[in-house]
């Protein structure tokens, strides 16, 4: 029987491999292919080098074959290379960092990662990566062991997701993405609003809640921040929290070095398959960090999680509780089978005391402050009126439940997410999820009954609430509404890690399936990572990209537009901005940015109507919102509109995000451009000028009715 599954995986192993070198080599055919007509359409050059990659694959897949099925017969070939890789530890450990940040380079760094974008060749260059690396680490007289096989993946998935964390580390000015750069603008309200003369006790409406805005905001306490240091702190807010998490939890549970790092680095991986928001990653980490910490430091510490995660998103008020339930509860070990009392007090109360900071506490600041101000005329007040009607109430959940339409379709393979959500979260956590099934029916991790419903019911709750999330319009582009169910997971998987675990990862107690599935939940969420790896920056080598990958517009491969394209834009938005001051407000309804950071001045900055909160009001169908901003439009207030082009054309939901642009064109588009012309329009970065019409169409037909029954 042992001998068969033995068997087994070595069928796998070797068929997988051929299947990748195949894919590899032709993914390389087709970039060799139309390089010239020296020999049908190669040029010499890419003739010999496609030529040497079909040989090298070759006698890789030969080496891989004669370790996997014949190891004995090359015996002695095979101690020759041990002994010369353990002569030297230093010269080891310096080509294991090499060998980690070179395919992360040659992909992001170069214009390689354009060219060479199948993701066959991907995945052998990091498979290779993975198994030269796990060679250099092992240190035992075998070849490759199973410790150092798992480090390097590891390692070699985390170098590609941190990479892909700091894409976007420019100092280009005008923005990445459809509301990147107005982001930047939201984060800056927190501490830099003096940039924009901005009072600090004016109310400026940032769609964006408090504990992003403070975590995102941190780099403008500098008043000298650049744009490319702030993406740099962008960038490492989608690593730094998750460390955080791995962190915590391993403090608690494991006190190897190396252990604890290579675990930090795996929660950082599953989690990043979010992605998650920072605050909710933070809340997570404080969680964690208490458990198993006396009452007196755990008790006031979950209340304030509690309270933290709720300012930051209303679906988040029970999740600290839950989480610190969960762990208290499931991760102690059973006597006789049985919980002692003392662990249903502590996982009780602790997770009663989540509950209160989510779900009281922001009831009771309010009238704590009212309270602690002299009230010039006594009023009498019913507390528990006050508490009832203060903060997350039944009437405040279902309008932000049924405020916006629900979006079954996505939960399914669609256009705007391609999995689907369904299907993207199992893929994310079907690995995991059998791995620990394995191991509680295996018996290698001891649950009793009460145990099993701590895990399952949180887990069930917050998968319920995620997927509902994740319908609502603007949202299922991702699995980041399944935010506190994939922590839920990580937080199953730290349950089973110190209580029975630990031992069979380490020790390589399982069947080859469930190595094969351990695998899978470290190569998983390196895939999509190792997918994106590639430069925005070499508009310059356009022609060579172009005879490379057989592209006939250049427009393809999304660059950055160079430092001419972008001064000339900068200087004639400045111009026309200057010109139209003098004849109204100038509002910049996208790129403020660029007001931030000084690359265009204005002398009175307009906060209102910026495109995030338009876009939202628009799903909401919030009449009340718009009907200030189209009062402004039909009189013409604004003497010049910066935004990103708008267009009209009515979509469908066989295109990405059909919905969401069908209801910026009918609240946004249409009406503006009723009123407002184009006068200038810069493809390159983006940006569409309008001005007045000097005429208006009419336009009463194109502006929705401030009621539906109107």
């Amino acid at each position: 029987m042992k001998r068969s599954s033995i068997d087994f995986g070595k069928i796998i192993t070797i068929t997988v491999a051929a299947w990748i070198f195949v894919g590899a080599c032709i993914e390389f055919y087709n970039v060799a292919w139309g390089t010239g007509k020296a020999i049908g359409l190669f040029s010499p050059k890419w003739l010999a080098l496609f030529a040497f990659f079909v040989l090298f694959c070759a006698a890789a897949y030969i080496g891989l074959g004669v370790l996997v099925l014949d190891r004995e017969k090359f015996l002695t070939v095979f101690q020759k290379i041990i002994k010369l890789r353990d002569r030297s530890s230093f010269i080891r450990w310096l080509l294991v960092i090499l060998f980690l940040i070179f395919p992360a380079w040659f992909l992001q760094r170069t214009m390689w990662g354009i060219v060479f974008d199948g993701i066959y060749f991907r995945i052998l260059l990091w498979a290779l990566t993975v198994l030269f690396i796990a060679f250099l680490m092992t240190q035992e007289y075998k070849l490759i062991d199973w410790k150092p096989f798992l480090a390097a993946l590891i390692l070699a998935s985390s170098i590609f997701t941190v990479a892909v964390s700091l894409q976007g580390v420019t100092d280009y000015p005008f923005s990445l993405g459809w509301s990147e750069g107005n982001r930047i603008w939201d984060y800056s309200i927190r501490f830099g609003r003096d940039r924009y003369g901005i009072a600090d006790n004016q109310d400026i409406y940032v769609l964006l809640d408090q504990a992003r805005m403070f975590v995102g905001g941190l780099p403008f306490l500098f008043s000298d921040v650049n744009i490319e240091i702030v993406r740099l702190w962008i960038g490492l807010t989608l690593i730094i929290p998750y460390f955080f998490v791995g962190l915590a939890a391993y403090i608690v549970a494991e006190k190897n070095a190396r252990v604890w790092l290579l675990m930090m680095l795996w929660v950082f991986l599953f989690l990043r398959q979010g992605p998650i928001h920072s605050p909710l990653v933070l809340a997570a980490a404080l969680t964690v960090f208490l458990w198993r910490k006396p009452l007196w430091v755990a008790i006031p510490l979950i209340i304030y999680a509690g309270y933290y995660a709720q300012t930051s998103r209303f679906t988040w008020l029970f999740a600290p509780g839950l989480w610190i339930g969960m762990l208290e509860l499931a991760g102690v070990s059973l006597f006789n089978g049985k919980l002692d009392r003392a662990h249903w007090v502590r996982a009780i109360t602790l997770g009663l005391s989540g509950a209160f900071g989510g779900f009281v506490l922001p009831k009771l600041v309010p009238l704590i402050m009212i309270a602690s101000v002299p009230a010039v005329t006594p009023v009498a007040v019913d507390i528990t009126e006050q508490i009832t009607s203060i903060g997350v109430t039944s009437d405040f959940v279902a309008y932000a439940v049924t405020d916006q339409p629900l979006l079954w379709y996505r939960l399914l393979p669609n256009p705007t997410y391609g999995t689907g959500i369904l299907l993207g979260l199992v893929i994310a956590v079907l690995p995991v999820a059998i791995f620990l099934i394995w191991l509680s029916a295996s018996k290698k991790w001891i649950l009793n009954l009460w145990q099993k419903l701590a895990i399952a019911g949180p887990l069930l709750a917050f998968l319920g609430v995620g997927l509902v999330a994740s319908t609502k319009i603007g949202g299922g582009g991702d699995l980041h509404n399944m935010d506190m169910f994939l922590i839920g997971m990580a937080f199953t998987v730290f349950i089973a890690w110190v209580n029975g675990g630990r031992d069979v990862v380490m020790k390589n107690e399982m069947p080859v399936w469930v190595r094969m599935t351990l695998i899978a939940a470290m190569v998983i969420p390196a895939i999509t990572p190792a997918r994106q790896l590639r430069s925005h920056d070499h508009g310059d080598e356009m022609n060579t990209l172009l005879a490379l990958t057989d592209e006939k517009d250049g427009k393809a491969f999304d660059m950055l537009p160079n430092s001419e394209t972008v001064n000339i834009a900068l200087k004639e938005i400045q111009e026309v901005v200057d010109e139209a001051q003098p004849n109204g407000d100038v509002l910049f309804m996208d790129q403020r940015q660029l007001l931030t950071f000084g690359y265009i001045n204005v002398d009175h900055f307009i906060p209102e109507y910026e495109k995030k909160v338009l876009m939202n009001e628009a799903l909401s169908t919030n009449y009340e919102y718009y009907s200030s901003f189209y009062r402004d439009i039909t009189a013409q207030r604004f003497s010049l509109i910066v935004t990103e082009p708008l267009r009209t054309p009515v979509k469908d939901s066989t295109f990405e995000f059909g919905e969401e642009n069908n209801a910026w064109v009918e609240w946004v588009s249409i009406p503006v451009l009723c009123y407002y012309q184009e006068i200038q329009t810069y493809k390159e970065v983006n940006v569409m000028l309008l001005v007045p019409k000097p005429v208006p169409d009419d336009c009463s037909q194109y502006i929705p009715p401030r009621n539906p029954n109107q």
